[in-house]
């Protein structure tokens, strides 16, 4: 397997050192990383996070590092580009939450109004740089974890096609604490998930022809043993007949979680903001930058969707994507079949939406990329949601191409956290004065 060189645009955000130690396992088809960033200050910050993770795995066994803030020099050359931007930064996502929420709607960074605005000031950025892989790197295969990742997915599949691959952990962390409540062996079973990214359901547990699902669906207490049971309660996913992903609990929920977070002193992205501003100056002069960002990045992964009713978690998985991140570029560059849950072209996997539509979806993937496994579909349930969500994403792709204020409009409007005309218009009135990367409409 011959080594490639990975290009990380974002290079300086918090989570970084995460995919790059998942690098340093022994079995990485990486070579060289290049972090690529618009920040020369946290670029030299998580560079220097990155150089301390070097020395602590030993001669000879990290890939070499460069940082550059020139979009064509990071790319030439690229064999994988994991993109990771966000477009004005947590700030960013502190206005898309508190614009919403004077609203009394959610403003959550992939889910109603805050979804939708992160959408519309962040597809031109990411088609942009997507022609410029077309043109620079067109072997590369794109790897996204972009926010709002099925959206952004789909927004540069319209200029690198099948060479980008959405990834999200939910998924396939939510197989994993199925599977251990079943008492599964990792590895020794297959799960049905489908939807969208951030809008999935796990519809089955297969090993050989058996569904051990029911089984696990009419045990409470076994239910109710991982966070998915908790957070949802036994009884309402026994009524689904699936689990869902955690992020329908801003759906199913919705109500509760906007009278939490009015009452909360600071939103989570005021809370990210925050400490993140001291991560980063403690960074320029720590004795020791890879114990001060992992002590960060530990406080940040336990305190994950505690406003949402998990609370501090005693088992945090972490990240999580850069293990699936690792295990796609394995599959991709070794020619290793493997199965992942990722964000690809539907191309009739679901039938209740189009080929081009990005779905998440369970795929063999190799030496040619992910292949969508046949699936059993949607549950019932979940089909006019589904179908909603992606006519909003339709919109805002719509929108982008046009510079229309008025598709942008239509396109907030068609959340069904939203649902107004009238509070659509409000919400991108605001959004518009707060984010100058909104001046394309008009």
């Amino acid at each position: 397997m011959r080594t490639e060189r990975l290009v990380i645009l974002g290079g300086g955000g918090f989570r970084v050192p995460l995919v790059y130690g998942a690098l340093l396992g022994g079995d990485s088809p990486i070579g060289s990383v290049v972090l690529h960033d618009v920040d020369a200050a946290r670029l030299t910050a998580i560079g220097g996070v990155l150089r301390a993770q070097a020395a602590a795995a030993g001669p000879g066994r990290a890939p070499s590092v460069e940082l550059t803030t020139d979009l064509t020099e990071a790319l030439t050359g690229a064999g994988f580009v994991f993109n990771a931007i966000r477009v004005h930064g947590l700030e960013g996502r502190v206005i898309d939450e508190r614009v919403a929420l004077a609203e009394g709607l959610l403003g959550q960074e992939t889910v109603g109004a805050g979804g939708i605005a992160y959408g519309l000031r962040t597809v031109p950025v990411v088609q942009a740089i997507a022609r410029r892989i077309s043109l620079v790197a067109p072997d590369a295969w794109v790897i996204n974890f972009t926010n709002p990742a099925g959206l952004v997915t789909e927004a540069m599949a319209a200029h690198v096609g099948d060479r980008v691959i959405g990834i999200c952990d939910s998924p396939s962390a939510l197989a994993r604490r199925v599977g251990r409540a079943l008492g599964l062996a990792p590895g020794s079973f297959e799960a049905d998930y489908a939807g969208l990214n951030h809008l999935g359901w796990l519809t089955a547990v297969r090993q050989g022809d058996e569904d051990l699902l029911p089984r696990l669906l009419a045990d409470p207490a076994a239910v109710e043993s991982f966070e998915e049971g908790r957070l949802f309660g036994a009884s309402r996913i026994q009524a689904l007949g699936a689990v869902p992903n955690e992020y329908l609990h801003y759906y199913y929920d919705h109500a509760s979680l906007i009278r939490a977070e009015l009452a909360a002193d600071e939103t989570r992205g005021e809370y990210l903001l925050r400490q993140q501003q001291e991560c980063y100056a403690e960074l320029k002069s720590a004795a020791s930058p890879l114990a001060a960002w992992d002590a960060a990045r530990r406080q940040r992964d336990a305190t994950y969707m505690a406003m949402e009713g998990l609370g501090e978690r005693d088992d945090a998985e972490g990240g999580g994507y850069e293990d699936v991140a690792l295990a796609l570029m394995l599959a991709i560059a070794g020619n290793r079949p493997t199965q992942l849950i990722l964000n690809v072209r539907n191309r009739g996997t679901l039938p209740e939406l189009d080929d081009d539509a990005v779905v998440e979806v369970p795929c063999t993937v190799d030496g040619a990329g992910p292949r969508p496994l046949p699936s059993a579909g949607l549950p019932g349930h979940g089909v006019e949601l589904v179908k909603r969500i992606k006519a909003a994403d339709r919109g805002v792709l719509t929108a982008a191409a046009t510079g229309s204020r008025a598709v942008a409009v239509r396109a907030m409007a068609a959340h069904p956290l939203i649902d107004s005309v009238q509070a659509a218009r409000r919400l991108i009135t605001a959004y518009q004065a707060r984010f100058r990367e909104l001046d394309y409409l008009s």
